[in-house]
């Protein structure tokens, strides 16, 4: 059973990689400040890292994990209903990641731990703390980007453009970016064999012209979108890391600073192997950013998730990302509501699925062993 449950946490280790790992970066891609790979690598090294850090917060481990007080102490402790857990959240988050929905795993896992303790005590089952850690943030969160992603853009927006930064769209000629207005139809005629095609505005490679307090804005905007993408996945790195060790606790295989290291290399992996079909998704079906919306965007994550952390409320960097995404693409009139209805239907589905999941593999498990 203990063997089990080790490689059910290392699933479902996995699986946050997978469906979470790209999300800090996603912003990059989308933008296209940086292609697939390059942004990829980013966020698995900041993320590595921010795992790696965990252990220093190795003392706060029960505090951290999401479990607790949703269920009596001495269920939590047992081994079936833990590996029925991890199987259920390990699952449910791996379906939802081959399916490109971005969700969040500790909701996977509240969900989880409601089947496997109503199965195992009933109406013992804190049903107050599950109305703060899965339907509270479920709405507050995604509301609150939305609304703050929506006004910081525009307040940036309109400092830039006050500034003297004018935004312009581009075309690739060699491996030279030229300004649109630069070309005009004698000049693509004076080309030959060179294609041509059109796009709309949006897709159009764009790009910022002038200067911030001396410094060229385009480089600029560009580091400091490198700098919040590596901060957001060191950050969900170093918050994610200690609950799922959590669950490793009762098996005492290893040492604290082995059991950080294995799940770390094993979140990494998940992110590796199976980002892409949640990084498409979050990228470039939520709404069309450009470098500049990119970097607003993950600043809107970073300081609302910090924000919420401070005053308590249990508020999803998942849910955050996707609203502040699309909040800014409802002001540069690029939103696909028609996306976000089915990424909130997944949020709704992820609680009932993984309790459907774990209550059944709590039944079996305590069925046989018992």
């Amino acid at each position: 059973m203990l063997y089990l449950l080790f490689l059910a946490v290392l699933l479902l280790t996995y699986s946050n990689g997978a469906n979470d790992n790209f999300k800090g970066v996603a912003t990059l891609w989308g933008s296209g400040t940086l292609a697939y790979r390059p942004a990829l690598v980013l966020a698995t090294v900041a993320t590595f890292a921010g795992s790696v850090c965990s252990y220093f917060f190795a003392s706060e481990l029960v505090q951290n994990f999401s479990g607790k007080g949703l269920v009596p102490d001495d269920i939590i402790q047992s081994t079936a209903f833990i590996l029925a857990v991890a199987l259920a959240a390990g699952i449910t988050v791996l379906l939802a990641t081959r399916l490109g929905f971005p969700i969040s795993t500790t909701h996977g896992l509240v969900g989880a731990l409601v089947g496997a303790g109503l199965v195992a005590v009933g109406p013992a089952v804190n049903f107050a703390k599950l109305g703060t850690t899965f339907f509270l943030p479920l709405i507050l969160g995604p509301v609150l980007a939305v609304g703050v992603g929506s006004a910081v853009y525009l307040g940036l927006r309109r400092g830039r453009q006050a500034a003297g930064i004018t935004q312009e769209s581009c075309v690739c000629v060699g491996s030279t970016w030229v300004p649109v207005a630069a070309l005009d139809a004698p000049a693509f005629a004076a080309l030959p064999g060179v294609q041509t095609t059109h796009d709309t505005l949006t897709n159009c490679q764009s790009r910022y012209q002038g200067t911030f307090f001396g410094l060229s804005f385009q480089p600029l905007i560009n580091n400091l979108h490198y700098l919040s993408a590596a901060a957001v996945s060191f950050a969900r790195g170093l918050n994610d890391t200690p609950k799922l060790v959590g669950l490793l606790l009762v098996c005492r295989f290893f040492s604290m600073p082995v059991n950080v290291l294995l799940l770390a290399v094993a979140m990494a992996v998940g992110g590796l192997l199976n980002a892409r079909s949640v990084a498409d998704t979050m990228s470039k079906k939520i709404s069309s950013l450009n470098h500049g919306q990119g970097f607003t965007a993950n600043m809107v994550t970073s300081l609302l998730v910090i924000f919420a952390s401070k005053l308590g409320l249990p508020v999803s960097t998942t849910h955050v990302s996707v609203g502040s995404i699309y909040g800014i693409g409802l002001v540069n009139k690029t939103a696909n509501s028609r996306e976000i209805a089915r990424i909130g239907l997944s949020w709704v589905l992820t609680l009932p699925v993984a309790a459907l999941l774990s209550a059944t593999l709590y039944f079996l498990i305590h069925t046989f062993t018992t």
